[in-house]
């Protein structure tokens, strides 16, 4: 083999022999992460929900469940209702809603969990004459490692940015918890609430549309609802993005 052949062929024998170790610390990231929650919760006494917890896996599975002082109050003797999707519309006022994460948000919660140390020192800034805006805590869990921290304000930049985003994620599942509520109670109600959906729609305050996707479809596919309300539904299915 001509000696110039040889001295070429060198550089790209030694990388593939490298690669292993180049690839081993991102496959171990991977395993790492594979499994992870998220989990966030709040609890504000006289608020509306007084209790509500988000879990966030890495797979993309999501679940909301939320307690609130909102009554039927209708008279009707259903115990249990669950929709499509696995939303439990019970009338002890809890609900419980399974959805899928979009992968954008997904990443992006687990991005600010590992910029926030994964909640494992304390997030609360003890500042005083900060007014109480409820106790929430963040979780995070995975196959080495776990961690958890609750707060009334934290300055950690990372767990700013995931309060809101959390706190914009249980806005628009609460709307879908009121509509549901709305279609089986009130009917004439449903134009509002989508009102002000479609509002906050357009200044990009709503996060994961998807995640409601079953209870606006049947309000698109009820007769019985006003053609204005059905028009507002699907507008917002759009405007989310949702096939």
């Amino acid at each position: 083999m001509p000696r110039s052949f040889r001295i070429l062929c060198r550089p790209a024998f030694s990388s593939i022999l490298f690669l292993p170790l180049i690839l081993s610390p991102l496959l171990a990231i991977s395993q790492t992460d594979a499994g992870a929650i998220v989990t966030f919760t709040v609890d504000f006494p006289d608020s509306e929900p007084e209790h509500y917890s988000i879990r966030v896996q890495s797979d993309g599975a999501g679940r909301y469940q939320s307690s609130s002082r909102l009554s039927a109050g209708s008279g009707e003797t259903d115990a249990h209702e669950t929709d499509s999707r696995g939303a439990d519309t019970r009338d002890d006022n809890s609900f419980d809603l399974a959805f899928v994460v979009a992968a954008n948000t997904r990443q992006r919660i687990f991005d600010l969990a590992a910029k926030a140390g994964h909640f494992q020192k304390e997030l609360d800034s003890h500042h005083k004459g900060i007014a109480f805006t409820g106790k929430k805590t963040l979780a995070y869990k995975d196959a080495t490692r776990s961690g958890e921290s609750s707060y009334n304000y934290s300055s950690n930049a990372a767990v700013q940015e995931l309060t809101s985003l959390m706190q914009g994620l249980e806005s628009t599942l609460e709307f879908g918890r009121r509509l549901q509520y709305d279609l089986r109670y009130q009917k004439l109600a449903l134009d509002e609430e989508l009102r002000r959906m479609e509002e906050m729609s357009h200044s990009h305050q709503l996060i994961e549309v998807a995640a409601i996707q079953p209870v606006l479809d049947r309000i698109i596919a009820d007769p019985s609802v006003i053609n204005v309300s059905r028009a507002r539904a699907q507008r917002l299915l759009q405007t989310g993005g949702v096939p």
